[in-house]
């Protein structure tokens, strides 16, 4: 783990869809697992946390979405260019040996669950990936899951303009029943509802969850969930169901940089 940021340069530079890019940083070992994320910094901007999108002892990826001040100037950055990354922190997913597992991505939530999904198969899993967004243009690594081995993909627009029109969450209705496990990451309140269904299917679940994080060491406290009163830096960002379900205000709100709680 890397305490103090260490500038790396970036050597490639994917654009995914309209809004959202992939850094790639070659020839440095992370040694990040499925689920943790690092704090990426610009000098005199700020610094922000970002999930893995993939890692092995010579690359890594991080797949990010401009969706603010930082995010649309860390999009201005070139192949070549350099940024400051720290970590990895925080607890990943639990990969099995050999189960079946559903994966349930919604919007940018389907990077960091190609890099469990690639994982898992390596361990001889069995892949029901299925991606959800919008519309056909903010889906994300379709071509890459498509064409890897063990992964079976599942594609749900709610305008219906690729895959099966509405919601992802009704494809893991019809999956859950014959899978060992579930992993989700994206919008809680597609998280709550896989939640509720596999709970009735009595199936395991882990979920990411996403907060304010700043320090990633759980120092700070400012990532802390109501109901748990624990750091989502270092106690997550993936939780089990069982402890989830016990965070006040999933998929309903969650707290600002002050603390001040915010309507998703």
């Amino acid at each position: 783990m890397i305490d103090q940021p260490k500038i790396l340069k970036i050597d490639e530079v994917r654009d995914e869809n309209p809004t959202v890019k992939t850094f790639v940083f070659k020839g440095f070992e992370l040694g990040a697992m499925p689920g943790q994320f690092v704090n990426l910094w610009i000098p005199r901007v700020d610094e922000k946390p970002f999930s893995v999108a993939y890692c092995d002892k010579d690359e890594f990826w991080l797949t990010v979405a401009a969706v603010g001040p930082f995010s649309k100037k860390l999009h201005e950055f070139k192949e070549g260019d350099k940024v400051g990354i720290r970590g990895p922190y925080g607890k990943g997913y639990t990969i099995p040996e050999g189960k079946k597992i559903a994966l349930l991505a919604g919007g940018y939530g389907a990077a960091p669950l190609y890099f469990v999904a690639h994982e898992a198969a390596s361990r001889g899993c069995e892949v029901e990936f299925i991606v959800g967004a919008r519309n056909k243009d903010l889906l994300l690594y379709l071509d890459r899951i498509e064409v890897a081995s063990g992964m079976n993909l599942h594609v749900a627009t709610d305008d219906g303009s690729v895959g099966r029109e509405g919601y992802n969450t009704a494809i893991l209705e019809e999956l859950v029943g014959g899978v060992d496990m579930v992993m989700t990451c994206g919008p809680e309140v597609m998280m709550k509802a896989a939640m509720g269904i596999c709970e009735k299917a009595g199936i395991q679940i882990e979920v990411s969850i996403e907060r304010y994080m700043k320090c990633g060491s759980g120092v700070c406290g400012n990532c802390c969930v109501d109901g748990l009163g624990v750091p989502v830096c270092k106690s997550g960002p993936v939780f089990p169901g069982d402890m989830a379900r016990k965070i006040e205000g999933l998929g309903e709100w969650h707290r600002d940089n002050v603390g001040l709680k915010v309507l998703w």
